[in-house]
């Protein structure tokens, strides 16, 4: 019987060991990714800064097709990038709006 206790007892480690490395739903990082998006667009990004802007949904969108499939860790990378794309759009955006009202 002790055999088969510790058998559960490492079986019981073994499983919460291997769940604890599971990656939750990146909720945060999809919110943070849609609000840049919607502010480049917002500001004018389409007009100013296209290919910023196109490659900011198109990260937008492949965590959202990573969301479908529970594939985490993609999705999270996949936010990041749009976040970041997405900022970049935006700065470009005002720079060039402050560019053309300045001159």
């Amino acid at each position: 019987m002790p055999r088969l206790s510790a058998f559960f007892s490492g079986f019981v480690l073994a499983i919460a060991i291997a769940g604890s490395g599971c990656a939750a739903a990146p909720v945060q990082e999809m919110s943070d990714a849609r609000q840049a998006v919607r502010a480049a667009v917002d500001a004018g990004a389409a007009e100013y800064a296209p290919d910023e802007l196109k490659a900011a949904e198109e990260y937008l969108r492949r965590a959202q097709e990573s969301l479908k499939i529970w594939n985490f860790a993609q999705a999270r990378m996949n936010a990041l990038g749009a976040k970041d794309r997405a900022q970049g759009a935006l700065r470009i955006t005002r720079r060039t709006k402050n560019e053309v009202d300045h001159n």
